[in-house]
């Protein structure tokens, strides 16, 4: 076989495996535990329904949803898909009950994420890495970690409060944000419809 088919051929054997995509459902997490494998550096694009979430920074090479609270147990209804492709994840979280259940993410702490909800309490912490998160109205905490680590922030409410301190800023009122340039190596991108927006 000449070396230019021989190529050929072991590039059409390896190919489909190169883009080989793992896709995940599951419901009734309150006696299921969702995990899934996911590498440490790898992207994450989330996708989440509105209610208390948290997404935490885990030393695990892993991607896990947990319920707690009053509506855990009848949050049957609630399903998880997970679609991987290498080191890509999309994330989606919908139904179950509105009120009184906690939804909790853990992936790896390196993580880049990408995160939409459309409202809640939201908290995200332990992450090093590149952050873009928006929450279209409710309170959003975001673990920043070290100021110096970004190249570039922008921060911003619709209405609402902004609270920078680690970057030295708090502004409040309609159309209130903040942008940074620096010399670390991360992105942050954090954005609150109506409501609070806390950098910590």
């Amino acid at each position: 076989m000449r070396p230019l088919y021989r190529f050929l051929a072991l590039l059409a054997l390896f190919c489909p495996a190169a883009h080989a995509q793992t896709k995940l459902e599951a419901t009734d997490l309150a006696t299921h535990p969702f995990s899934a494998d996911f590498p440490s550096g790898g992207q994450i694009r989330m996708h989440i329904r509105s209610g208390e979430i948290r997404i935490l920074g885990s030393e695990d090479d892993k991607i896990t949803v947990e319920l707690s609270g009053k509506n855990a147990a009848d949050a049957k209804d609630l399903k998880v898909r997970l679609e991987r492709s290498g080191d890509q994840a999309n994330l989606r979280v919908s139904g179950g009950p509105r009120n009184d259940l906690t939804i909790t993410i853990h992936a790896p702490k390196n993580s880049g994420l990408f995160v939409r909800i459309p409202a809640g309490d939201v908290e995200v912490q332990g992450f090093t890495a590149n952050k873009d998160v928006e929450v279209h109205a409710g309170e959003l905490r975001l673990a920043v970690g070290d100021a110096t680590d970004y190249s570039h922030v922008d921060a911003s409410v619709l209405a609402g409060e902004v609270d920078g301190d680690p970057f030295g800023e708090s502004k409040g009122g309609l159309f209130r944000g903040f942008k940074k340039e620096g010399a670390g190596k991360y992105r942050l991108h954090a954005h609150v419809g109506a409501g609070q927006l806390t950098l910590k």
